[in-house]
């Protein structure tokens, strides 16, 4: 759903949320996209935060605990820079905007056919699929995890998807704010023991030609600063990361060791136009050594609730790490 911000870039949306993988005869890996729409939170959701989004629901939409406008629109909470007069709150009652509750719930959905979306692609519904060639999972931490990592290899990439944590948002319901792992965001949709699900994705990788393996990236665009902003503009500028991966793809991308993986070192990603000061783009690339150790006993307690069905591999990944992060 991104709209690149860099000359001569385009997205191509296959799917949002889903993917069903195969590998094809070439060894490679190829996804596609089972699904017939498009889903996600309504509240946030904006012609700044995501224009194809808003382009995409002109209509054949099915909406769910939004407010309703007087003249039988939908809204809710940031679609635009304040409430229109006359809504009904998601509850039916009229909103009252200086009462301390929302219009629309937190976790208010909206869902639209995939077709409608600007940037499908025209390969969408081929069952044949499209290759792979990056593997990018991305949580959401106010601090600690950088802007983007990459693995070393396919072992440390599926490391890095099974640590895969974020600061919960109301989506997840419960407590907002805690740090809550989601292995290879595949948390709520994994139909077996997620130790196993682990395991698979490493017999997996080990029967392959490693040359053929997708490379794994973590990303983290909600990194902010110690007066709570965030660093990274996020959105559409989110396609210099991805420059960068795919340079990393082809051979070309510059990085630099850190104990959690590869980062790009200065100057690697594009920044032009952004006015980033040099300090945040420091910061939001930074691995925190100190920091990372008070992640471990998280990561122990997280692997230990998986108890015999957690590969021997993922201990030892930890242990890497933690000597990694002690040199």
């Amino acid at each position: 759903m991104m709209v690149p911000t860099l000359p001569g870039w385009k997205v191509e949306t296959l799917g949002d949320d889903i993917a069903w993988m195969h590998f094809g005869d070439d060894g490679r890996l190829y996804a596609i996209n089972p699904e017939n729409g498009i889903f996600g939170v309504a509240p946030g959701t904006s012609r700044g935060t995501n224009p194809n989004a808003l382009d995409t629901m002109w209509g054949n939409c099915i909406f769910t605990n939004v407010a309703a406008t007087a003249d039988g629109d939908v809204w809710w909470e940031n679609l635009t820079p304040s409430a229109p007069g006359g809504l009904t709150d998601w509850r039916g009652r009229p909103y009252a905007p200086g009462a301390g509750e929302p219009a629309a719930h937190p976790n208010a959905r909206f869902t639209a056919p995939a077709g409608q979306c600007p940037s499908i692609a025209p390969e969408w519904e081929d069952p044949a699929g499209v290759p792979i060639s990056a593997i990018v999972f991305g949580g959401r931490r106010a601090r600690n995890a950088p802007l983007v990592t990459a693995a070393r290899d396919w072992r440390h990439g599926v490391f890095l998807g099974s640590i895969l944590n974020s600061e919960t948002t109301a989506a997840a319901g419960g407590a907002v704010g805690r740090v809550r792992f989601d292995p290879f965001a595949m948390r709520p949709f994994c139909g077996y023991n997620m130790g196993d699900y682990m395991a698979h994705w490493l017999e997996m990788g080990a029967a392959r030609d490693p040359s053929r393996l997708p490379q794994i990236f973590w990303v983290n665009w909600f990194r902010r600063g110690d007066d709570g902003r965030f660093l990274w503009p996020g959105f559409g500028d989110n396609c210099r990361v991805l420059r960068w991966i795919v340079e990393r793809v082809e051979g070309r991308g510059e990085a630099v060791e850190t104990p959690l993986g590869l980062i790009p070192p200065p100057g690697a990603l594009d920044l032009s136009g952004l006015g980033i000061p040099p300090e945040d783009m420091a910061e939001i690339l930074s691995v925190d050594r100190q920091a990372w150790r008070g992640e471990l006993d998280l990561i122990r307690g997280h692997f230990a609730s998986f108890g015999e069905h957690l590969p021997a591999a993922l201990w030892e990944e930890l242990a890497a790490l933690e000597e990694r992060l002690e040199a």
